[in-house]
């Protein structure tokens, strides 16, 4: 199943407390294989199946500190390989 390309984007300011638990939420979908995000702007859904590439990393530049976390997947129709191989020698 082809799904349209679609993004979604949210940026806010928010207490330790509220983005731990938008992480837990987060991670329970994973867990679930749903991550729904939604916001008055719009809504994507993704489906987390198979094993999925995760980068994390830290910095710290004078005042500015940041964390990122980037998830990655391919669904398997999608992946460009083709499941059947045909091989002939005449």
């Amino acid at each position: 199943m082809k799904q349209s390309n679609s993004n979604f984007r949210h940026e806010s300011i928010q207490d330790p407390e509220t983005i731990q638990a938008l992480l837990k939420a987060v991670a329970k979908g994973i867990g679930k294989g749903k991550v729904k995000f939604s916001d008055e702007r719009g809504e994507i859904v993704m489906h987390p199946e198979g094993l999925l590439n995760l980068k994390i990393t830290g910095s710290r530049d004078d005042r500015r500190h940041r964390i990122n976390i980037r998830i990655t997947w391919q669904d398997d129709d999608e992946s460009g390989l083709s499941e059947n191989l045909s091989i002939t020698s005449k």
